[in-house]
């Protein structure tokens, strides 16, 4: 007797987007075997299909090279997004390498004052787009921007910092399990990745153009309390800076100052009452018996606890 799979079997999932953060592919010059590459006069073999990036952090240099959007595990990285890992090669000039593939015989020098120059240069530029003020922020202390400043002894970034622009976006804090600040978000992608090509889950994607682009939900939700979140905590897990937090944890590593939190150093701040809202899909959701469906109250509060008309 033979079953037919094609129309009994439920879909293995809702209706999400996996697949919408997938990286580029890095093109080798090999397929297989080992390719030898002299970082910094220094030679070193690594596999076929490595970056430069690999080969960089297979040797013991004296450079420091951020790679801010590559996470190097779960399939997650060299998206060539934040530019703060640039080096020079003999090849090809100054070039990303975290998603620039090793070839055979590869010359890369990190310390030359091109590549110094742009790594500088992008640093900064992802610094005066952040919110600078590391004191309330609970990834204090363990932070990989904070740690790429620190490296690069920058003391102030060279374009201003995003407290001069005073745009500073609500603080999602809608949700009982995750802490959205957008206002410490690099745009490095990891959690979109983690979201749908790892967990796939397909709850966050990338939204907007330009200066308008943000971490926004496949749902269209305004909060992550309305989005299709299951509360895995991946996206939060992969974050190099403090724009997702776990809950309970959002204050860790914060300095008590006194007037001076975490929250009324942005601004308003999306809250919610904190209900359990049962099962987290709209598929599930809409099987629910409908007294079932309870919905916690949202709340946008000032600085001060005071609710905005």
């Amino acid at each position: 007797m033979s079953l037919d799979h094609t129309t009994d079997a439920p879909p293995l999932t809702e209706r999400i987007a996996p697949g919408t953060a997938t990286d580029p592919p890095v093109e080798t010059g090999a397929t297989d075997g080992d390719v030898t590459v002299t970082v910094d006069g220094d030679e070193v073999t690594v596999p076929a299909g490595s970056t430069l990036l690999d080969a960089i952090e297979a040797t013991d240099t004296d450079e420091t090279v951020p790679a801010l959007c590559h996470y190097g595990r779960e399939g997650i990285g060299h998206r060539s997004e934040c530019r703060t890992c640039m080096v020079e090669t003999e090849r090809a000039g100054v070039v990303p390498s975290c998603s620039r593939s090793a070839r055979d015989g590869d010359v890369v020098s990190t310390d030359t004052d091109d590549a110094a120059t742009a790594r500088s240069v992008n640093l900064d530029l992802v610094l005066s787009d952040h919110n600078l003020r590391c004191t309330t922020c609970g990834k204090n202390g363990r932070c990989e921007l904070q740690d790429a400043a620190i490296d690069q002894d920058v003391d102030e970034p060279r374009y201003g910092v995003l407290d001069d622009r005073d745009a500073y976006e609500p603080l999602d804090d809608s949700s009982s399990f995750i802490q959205i600040d957008r206002n410490k978000c690099i745009l490095c992608n990891r959690c979109v990745e983690a979201c749908n090509d790892v967990q796939v889950e397909g709850v966050l994607r990338m939204e907007g153009s330009g200066t308008d682009t943000r971490i926004g939900f496949q749902s269209d939700a305004e909060t992550m309390d309305d989005s299709t979140c299951v509360s895995c905590g991946h996206c939060a897990t992969v974050c190099p800076t403090g724009a997702l937090v776990e809950k309970g944890i959002e204050d860790a590593t914060t300095i008590p100052l006194p007037g001076f939190t975490q929250k009324n150093s942005i601004g308003r701040t999306y809250e919610s009452e904190h209900r359990s809202k049962g099962p987290m899909t709209p598929k599930k959701r809409d099987e629910m018996p409908e007294q079932a469906k309870g919905e916690p109250a949202k709340t946008e509060r000032s600085p001060e606890g005071r609710e905005w008309p």
